[in-house]
């Protein structure tokens, strides 16, 4: 994508055989998946699904690990928004060494809803670190079939 944008800028060696990672390429990365680049930073952003009924909306996340009263869950302006703080450490201890990951971090993600929802008939369950919304849409948001006479 960055050759279409700044072909100047981005030679590359037509005899190298390593491909060697530069700036230019993590921008690649960034530009063609943003979540791609999460991975590198410990993937503090929940990734979540969205489905749609003509009655109501389901979000589904992702947050592994995490205890409910630690995430912060409410509906502003037709977007759901998750807020939270993630902490999670692994330590691997043998003889001669030791190894300890730690990801720390807050995370907020603010999910575009598809249509105007009830606010207060919102419910969410938490099992086994997913996260599940259920959003009722408002009367005005569902969709209402109308019969045609002839």
């Amino acid at each position: 994508m960055l050759e279409r944008l700044l072909p100047t800028f981005r030679q590359k060696d037509p005899n190298q055989t390593v491909p060697a990672k530069d700036v230019w390429d993590m921008l690649d990365t960034f530009m063609s998946s943003p979540l791609a680049m999460q991975s590198a930073f410990g993937k503090l952003t929940p990734a979540v699904d969205v489905s749609e009924t003509p009655e109501a909306i389901t979000v589904t996340a992702e947050l592994p690990g995490m205890k409910p009263e630690e995430v912060d869950l409410h509906v502003e302006n037709n977007f759901l928004v998750l807020r939270g703080h993630k902490k999670s450490e692994t330590e691997e201890k043998k003889e001669n060494f030791v190894h300890k990951e730690c990801t720390y971090g807050s995370f907020s993600r603010s999910v575009p809803l598809p249509a105007e929802v009830q606010a207060e008939k919102v419910t969410a369950k938490y099992k086994n670190g997913v996260l599940t919304v259920h959003l009722p849409k408002s009367e005005k948001a569902m969709t209402k079939r109308i019969s045609i006479e002839g």
